[in-house]
């Protein structure tokens, strides 16, 4: 029986899908795209200052090796041959940037992940070198000078670390977004590993022009960093290398995107004007804009989508970034304790229904799309004492949505057709309320996969179409059918719109928080305003009372 159960499988593949909350292993059939097995571990997420964010990369490429041991393990358990595993992707949380010694192999330095701000004033001081009638860094990367990309938290390491100093002294280092890291390790590491990067990858650093798809020697003196400590650029959808240890040992890397262009591809948007929105640790809205860079007036970012193969023709996208999605429910969590795991908050949110008034707006990081305000910090408003954790928690829910709304708008009017409809993939979509409350705020049906884990089958995807691999097709007449679940509005337009109106009010009071910033110096005045808008919702919050709070009547 077990035989007849392999026979019927066909090739399989496999996708790395390391996050910012946690790393996954996933496999699929290339002919079906049904996920067979997976295996999931929580990454730790270390915060040594205010608005310092950083990670172990050691942690990070164990829990991937942990991952595919135990799917491994997994897939035999239901008799299934691992050696079908034909080839694997890598997708992965983008901008985290790594600096490690190609001699030993070791970090010389936490992973610095992608919401840390650290670098504002770093960022402040290379904004005063770029001409008022020439920002030649946004017209070659499409990006914002922001704390967001990786060239400023390079810098920052390269002026602040001593290790990292003395390794690009003497020809030892080597940095990398967390693919590069990885592929660099699975593939041999201090043993003749790989050191690449794909497009979508590169095209996050803010050294990387999207145009002529190379690293920019112009945009590299600008920011100082030494050309040859960069990776190669490679195409999202090839043959990197073979693992070099583990149960799939052998078996090509084929496949690389970063996280939000994986969903892209897993959610099939191939065509000019397909959209999709991933909702995990931060929330992010794509649209495929074709072979074309469509640079936005609204606070967008234009960025590469994919290139699935070397001689493939490179697509790229509009893209709105939200820090604080996913990452609210882990505060409330582990910050407040109002909630003992994350799929609790829909529990307290159904109870009530409503937020009752109370607008949170969750600027940890400052605001990204479509404002990029570092100033912003995180705001509760709107409580009165009957208040209680219930419309705290309805109130976060409500967050994600009205930022994916403004995103929305910004999108709409750079690209001049509103969309009809959004598809949407990302864990927090398991939520009802929330998916309800997306479409409600939106105004438009929101469209959510049977399957959510579309990041990993982009990934998946992508490695099983290499050439050299061929398992997986990518024609339009060969993909895979998919069955969607469709939340309709079912508010008027009138009530959506006051409480969007309200919400963009709450913004406007969450701006201007941080007046002084200067991260490097270790002043514990650092971003000394979030302390502060934290003790007055503390000190709201103590007014309410206890019993409230706990949610007793």
């Amino acid at each position: 029986m077990a035989a007849a159960k392999k026979a019927v499988l066909g090739p399989l593949v496999g996708a790395v899908d390391q996050g910012t909350s946690s790393t996954r292993f996933l496999v699929f059939n290339s002919k079906t795209a049904e996920l067979l097995s997976h295996h999931q571990v929580e990454i730790k997420q270390e915060f040594p200052r205010e608005g310092w964010v950083e990670q172990d990369p050691k942690e990070i490429l164990q829990s991937v090796y942990e991952c595919i041991e135990k799917t491994c393990e997994k897939l035999g358990q239901l008799n299934i041959d691992i050696s079908n595993i034909k080839a694997i992707g890598v997708s992965n949380q983008r901008e985290t940037t790594v600096v490690w010694d190609k001699l030993t192999g070791e970090p010389l330095y936490n992973a610095v992940v992608w919401l840390d701000l650290r670098t504002q004033s770093t960022v402040e001081n290379l904004s005063k070198r770029i001409p008022g009638n020439n920002n030649f860094v946004k017209s070659k990367t499409g990006l914002p000078l922001s704390t967001y990309f990786s060239a400023v938290k390079l810098r920052w390491l390269l002026d602040n670390v001593k290790k990292v100093q003395e390794a690009v002294e003497e020809n030892r280092a080597l940095f990398g977004t967390i693919d590069s890291w990885l592929i660099w390790s699975l593939t041999g590491g201090i043993h003749g590993g790989v050191h690449c990067t794909d497009v979508t990858n590169a095209s996050r650093t803010m050294l990387f022009n999207i145009h002529s798809l190379e690293w920019d020697k112009e945009l590299c003196e600008f920011f100082g960093i030494p050309m040859e400590i960069l990776p190669n650029v490679r195409s999202s959808s090839e043959i990197y290398g073979l693992m070099k240890a583990g149960a799939l040992e052998g078996v090509p890397i084929s496949g690389c995107l970063g996280d939000q262009s994986a969903a892209l591809v897993g959610q099939m948007c191939f065509q000019d004007g397909q959209a999709k929105n991933t909702y995990g640790t931060g929330c992010f809205l794509l649209c495929n804009t074709g072979h074309k860079c469509v640079f936005s007036e609204h606070g967008l970012l234009t960025t590469v989508a994919y290139k699935l193969g070397r001689d493939k023709p490179v697509y790229y996208a509009l893209e709105g970034s939200v820090a604080i999605a996913g990452a609210v429910i882990r505060w409330l969590r582990d910050n407040l304790g109002i909630i003992k795991s994350s799929e609790e908050i829909e529990k307290l949110a159904k109870e009530v229904g409503t937020s009752y008034g109370c607008y949170f707006v969750p600027a940890f990081s400052g605001l990204y799309a479509p404002y990029w305000e570092p100033s912003a910090r995180g705001i509760i408003c709107g409580l009165t004492q009957f208040t209680n954790k219930c419309h705290i928690a309805f109130a976060a829910l409500e967050a994600v949505c009205f930022q994916t709304r403004e995103i929305l708008d910004a999108m709409n009017r750079d690209c001049g057709i509103p969309l009809s409809h959004l598809q949407v993939d990302g864990g927090m979509t398991s939520n009802k309320i929330l998916m309800q409350l997306q479409a409600d705020i939106l105004y438009i049906p929101v469209v959510k996969p049977s399957m959510p884990e579309t990041t990993a089958l982009g990934a998946a995807m992508a490695a099983g179409a290499a050439e050299g691999v061929g398992v997986w097709s990518l024609e339009p007449e060969d993909l895979s059918a998919v069955t969607m679940e469709r939340f309709e509005p079912q508010i008027n337009a009138e009530e959506s719109e006051i409480r969007y109106s309200t919400w963009k009010k709450a913004v406007m009071k969450s701006i201007g928080w941080v007046t002084t910033q200067s991260p490097e110096s270790g002043d514990p005045s650092i971003f000394c305003s979030l302390p502060l808008g934290f003790f007055i919702v503390s000190s709201m919050v103590m007014l309410i009372g206890a019993r409230y709070i706990s949610g007793i009547p």
